[in-house]
C-alpha cells in the first residue's frame, strides 16, 4: 500500500499494491489523439487535479501535429503506486512490452523495454532536451533515466515511434525516442510525502519541497529526497536506491526562463541469478546465488569444488547456476543549465549546458579459478600479483563515464511554416577495467564485502580500455500548415561521431591486446523524416512517416557486448574492413477516429532493420581462467519487421472506459549466421525475447476523486535463442486498483 500527502492537503491517498502488478492499459483518448485535441484551442485545460487551496496542478494536452507522437500524461503516471518507474506506465500503450523482475520496474540490471521490436539500447532517450545515452544495465555514455529523475518528479513523457524526431540528442534512436519532461517548481511554496509499503520489506519514502516564488520575478526552486529499499523475492540480500533531485526556474519576463536541473543518486543492488531454460525445467524458479543466506560462504565454496545442494542434481552446469555474489553499485552526479529564450515574438533560441559524472562497479564471485582439482596452487597464480591458490575470486568491474556537450536549437514561425533548426555536441570519456580480488581461502575469515572499495586486496587486472567519443549532431526541419487540418513535415538529421580505444593493460594468457590508435567512426549527411497529417472530415484523422536514421558503434568492455573495439586486435582486423553503422529506414501509416463514444486507432509499420551487429563467442584451450574466451562482434545483416496495432475505447457513460487493444509484430532475420566455419539457420526466425502478439485490456470507473479499475495483458510466447529452438511459453499478467 502507499499514503501520499498532497500539497497543503489534510487527505491521505492509499492504493494497494500487488506484487505481481502490471501497469494498466491506457485509453487511445488518453495517449494523443489528435482528432479530438483538434477540438480544443491549442492548451486546454483537459481536467484540473485540486492540490489544496490557492494551487492547481493541471494535466495539459497539446496539438499534435506528428501522429506517431504521444504524450504520457501526469495523472496517468499518478495511478500508479508512488515510485513505479514510468516505463512501465508507457507498457499500457500497443506495441509497448515492459518487463522487470520487481513488481515496480526499478532493478536496473533486469529491465527490458521493447517498443515496434526495438529494444531499449535502440531507443533514445533524454531528460529536459539533455541526452542520457543508451538507458542499459552498465551504460557507456549516459545513465538510466531512473538514476536521472524520480518519478514523482516526471511532468509526462514525450513519445515519438518509428525512428524518433530528428530533434533527439541521441545517437541510437533506431526505434522511436522518449523525453522525460521534469515538473517545475510550484508557484505556491509546500510540500510533498508519499510513502509506500509493500511485500518482500519494500520501502519507498519520497519528500518534496517547493519554495514558491521567492519574488516579484517569479524566482522558485524545488528540493526532493528518494529511498527506496526492498528485499528480493528470491535469494538474499536486498536492492536499494537513494536520490537527491533540484530544480530553480528563474523567468525572464513573461515569455522566457533560464532553468538549472540537477541529480545525485546511490544504487546499491544485489542481482538476481540469470537463468537458463535447463534450470528452469530442472528446478522451478528458485534458483539464486548464496549472497544473503545462511552459511552463504561456506555453501558457495562447497559449490566450487563440485559438492552441490541435493536439488541441484538435475541441472546442467551447475557450478554456474549459483555464484556466492553478483551486485551492482553506481553512484551519479548529472545536471544541466538550460536558457529558453524568446528573441522576437516569431523567434526563440533555446540552449543547455549539461555534465555528468558517474563512478561504481559490478561484481561477481566467479567460481572457476581453478578447474584442475589436483593442482596446488591454481596454475594461473604464477601472475605478477599472486593470488592464494583459492578456487573463487572476486571479478570486479570499474567502469568510469564522464561526459560534457551542449545543445543548441532555434525556432521560428513565419507564414503557415514552423522552422527549427540545433545541434548538440557531446565528447564522452568511458573507462571499463575489470580486475581479479582475492577471495580468502576458507577459515580465513571473512569473504569480500561487495560493496566495499576493496583497497588493499590483491588483485590482477583482467582488461582494461579507455573510450573516448566525440559526437556532433544537427538537425533541420519544417512543419507547414496548407490548411488548418494538415500538417505537413520535413527535416533530417546529420550525425558526425568518433570514438579512439586504448589498451590499458591486459592479462595476455586470456585476452589478447588491443592496439591504442584504432578508432571508428559513423558519418550520415543526411537522415530524412518525412510525415503528414490530415484531419479529413469531422473526428477522423491520416497520418504516414517515412524517416532513417543510424545508431552509432556502442562501447563496453573487453567481450561484453556487440562493441566492435571490445575485441581482440586479431578479431578487430578480421572484421573491420565489414563494420558499418547500424541503419533503419520506418514506414507507417495511421488512422484515428475519436468521439465522445468510442475512440478507435489503427496504426501500421514496416522497418528495415540493416547492418545488424552481432557479438560471437569461441571458446579455446584449457582451464576455465586460462580459456582464451575469443569474441568477433559482425555484420550479419538485416531484420525485416512488419507489424500492426489497433485499439479501442467505449465510453458509455461519463466515467465508465472499456479500453481494448491488440498488436501484431513479425520481426525475423533476413540472413543466416555464418562464424568459424559453422552456418546457424536464423533465417525466417523470429527475432529474440519480441513477442509476436499482444493484447491488452482495461475496464475503469471514475467518480468524483474515486478511481476503480481492472486490466490484463497477453504476451504470445517469444523466442529464447537466434535459431528459435527454444520458446518462452505466453503469460497474462492483471491488476486491481482503487485510489
Amino acid at each position: 500500500m502507499s499514503i501520499k500527502i498532497p500539497y497543503s492537503s489534510l487527505g491521505l491517498w492509499i492504493v494497494p499494491f500487488l506484487a505481481a502488478s502490471q501497469a494498466h492499459a491506457i485509453p487511445s483518448s488518453v495517449t494523443g489523439s489528435h482528432a479530438e485535441r483538434a477540438k480544443q484551442k491549442n492548451s486546454k485545460i483537459i481536467r484540473p487535479i485540486q492540490a489544496g487551496k490557492g494551487e492547481d496542478v493541471a494535466v495539459r494536452a497539446r496539438h499534435i501535429l506528428r501522429a506517431t507522437h504521444v504524450e504520457l500524461g501526469k495523472k496517468v503516471m499518478e495511478q500508479q503506486v508512488p515510485g513505479t518507474n514510468p516505463l512501465k506506465v508507457l507498457a499500457q500503450l500497443p506495441g509497448v512490452q515492459f518487463q522487470s523482475d520487481d513488481p515496480q520496474g526499478l532493478d536496473t540490471y533486469s529491465v527490458q523495454l521493447y517498443m515496434h521490436g526495438f529494444v531499449q539500447n535502440e531507443i533514445g532517450m533524454s531528460l529536459d532536451g539533455i541526452p542520457l545515452g543508451e538507458p542499459t544495465f552498465r551504460n557507456y555514455n549516459g545513465l538510466n533515466p531512473l538514476q536521472a529523475i524520480s518519478a514523482e518528479n516526471v511532468e509526462r513523457l514525450d513519445v515519438t515511434q518509428s525512428a524518433g524526431a530528428e530533434s533527439t540528442p541521441s545517437t541510437n534512436n533506431l526505434g522511436g525516442s522518449i523525453n522525460y519532461i521534469s515538473t517545475d517548481p510550484r508557484d505556491k511554496a509546500g510540500g510533498q510525502v508519499a510513502q509506500t509499503f509493500g511485500s518482500n520489506a519494500m520501502y519507498h519514502s519520497f519528500f518534496r519541497v517547493d519554495s514558491g516564488k521567492l519574488n516579484d520575478s517569479g524566482t522558485k526552486f524545488f528540493a526532493s529526497y528518494m529511498r527506496n529499499d526492498t528485499d528480493k523475492w528470491k535469494g538474499g540480500g536486498d536492492q536499494f536506491m537513494q536520490q537527491v533531485n533540484a530544480k530553480l526556474v528563474q523567468p525572464i519576463g513573461t515569455q522566457s526562463q533560464v532553468s538549472a536541473f540537477f541529480d545525485w543518486d546511490q544504487l546499491q543492488m544485489v542481482n538476481y541469478q540469470d537463468y537458463s531454460p535447463n534450470w528452469l525445467k530442472n528446478n522451478g524458479y528458485n534458483l539464486d546465488n548464496f549472497y544473503g543466506l545462511p552459511n552463504a560462504w561456506s555453501n558457495a565454496y562447497a559449490a566450487s569444488q563440485g559438492n552441490y545442494p541435493s536439488s541441484y542434481r538435475n541441472v546442467a552446469d551447475p557450478k554456474d547456476a549459483s555464484y556466492y555474489d553478483s551486485t551492482a553499485t553506481s553512484g551519479d552526479y548529472f545536471g544541466g543549465v538550460t536558457a529558453d529564450l524568446a528573441l522576437t515574438d516569431r523567434l526563440r533560441w533555446k540552449t543547455t549546458a549539461y555534465g555528468h559524472e558517474e563512478t561504481g562497479h559490478g561484481t561477481y564471485a566467479n567460481p572457476y579459478a581453478c578447474t584442475d582439482a589436483t593442482a596446488s596452487p591454481c596454475p594461473e597464480a604464477n601472475d605478477t600479483i599472486r593470488l592464494n591458490g583459492g578456487r573463487i575470486f572476486e571479478q570486479v568491474r570499474k567502469p568510469f563515464v564522464e561526459r560534457f556537450g551542449g545543445v543548441s536549437s532555434l525556432s521560428y514561425n513565419i507564414a503557415h511554416h514552423a522552422l527549427s533548426a540545433g545541434v548538440w555536441y557531446e565528447n564522452n570519456h568511458y573507462s571499463t577495467d575489470a580486475y581479479a580480488y582475492q577471495q580468502p581461502l576458507p577459515g580465513e575469515g571473512a569473504p569480500l564485502n561487495p560493496f566495499g572499495s576493496f583497497n588493499g586486496v590483491p588483485r590482477r587486472t583482467l582488461w582494461a580500455q579507455q573510450y573516448n567519443t566525440n559526437t556532433f549532431t544537427a538537425f533541420v526541419q519544417d512543419t507547414w500548415h496548407p490548411v488548418r487540418s494538415l500538417a505537413v513535415h520535413f527535416g533530417f538529421k546529420s550525425i558526425l561521431n568518433t570514438t579512439r580505444v586504448g589498451d590499458g593493460q591486459n592479462w595476455s594468457l586470456r585476452f589478447p591486446t588491443m592496439a591504442s590508435s584504432e578508432s571508428l567512426t559513423t558519418a550520415k549527411a543526411f537522415l530524412p523524416h518525412i510525415s503528414a497529417d490530415w484531419i479529413f472530415l469531422k473526428n477522423h484523422q491520416i497520418f504516414f512517416d517515412i524517416s532513417e536514421n543510424a545508431h552509432t558503434y556502442s562501447q563496453s568492455g573487453y567481450n561484453s557486448s556487440n562493441a566492435p573495439m571490445a575485441v581482440s586486435q586479431a578479431a578487430y582486423d578480421a572484421v573491420k574492413s565489414t563494420l558499418r553503422p547500424e541503419t533503419a529506414w520506418t514506414f507507417a501509416a495511421g488512422y484515428r477516429y475519436t468521439d465522445r463514444l468510442v475512440q478507435g486507432s489503427v496504426y501500421l509499420y514496416r522497418t528495415n532493420f540493416n547492418n545488424r551487429l552481432q557479438q560471437i563467442l569461441s571458446n579455446t584451450g584449457s582451464g576455465s581462467l586460462l580459456t582464451n574466451t575469443t569474441a568477433t562482434v559482425q555484420n550479419v545483416g538485416s531484420v525485416t519487421m512488419n507489424g500492426i496495432d489497433g485499439g479501442v475505447t467505449i465510453t458509455p457513460l461519463p466515467g465508465l472506459a472499456l479500453f481494448n487493444s491488440v498488436s501484431y509484430n513479425h520481426s525475423v532475420y533476413d540472413q543466416n549466421i555464418t562464424s568459424g566455419g559453422t552456418t546457424y539457420n536464423t533465417k525466417g526466425h523470429q527475432v529474440v525475447a519480441y513477442p509476436k502478439f499482444m493484447y491488452k485490456t482495461r475496464l475503469s470507473y471514475e467518480w468524483h476523486n474515486v478511481l476503480a479499475y481492472v486490466d490484463a495483458q497477453y504476451y504470445s510466447r517469444r523466442s529464447f535463442d537466434y535459431v528459435g529452438d527454444y520458446k518462452i511459453a505466453p503469460y497474462w499478467m492483471s491488476d486491481l486498483g482503487l485510489s
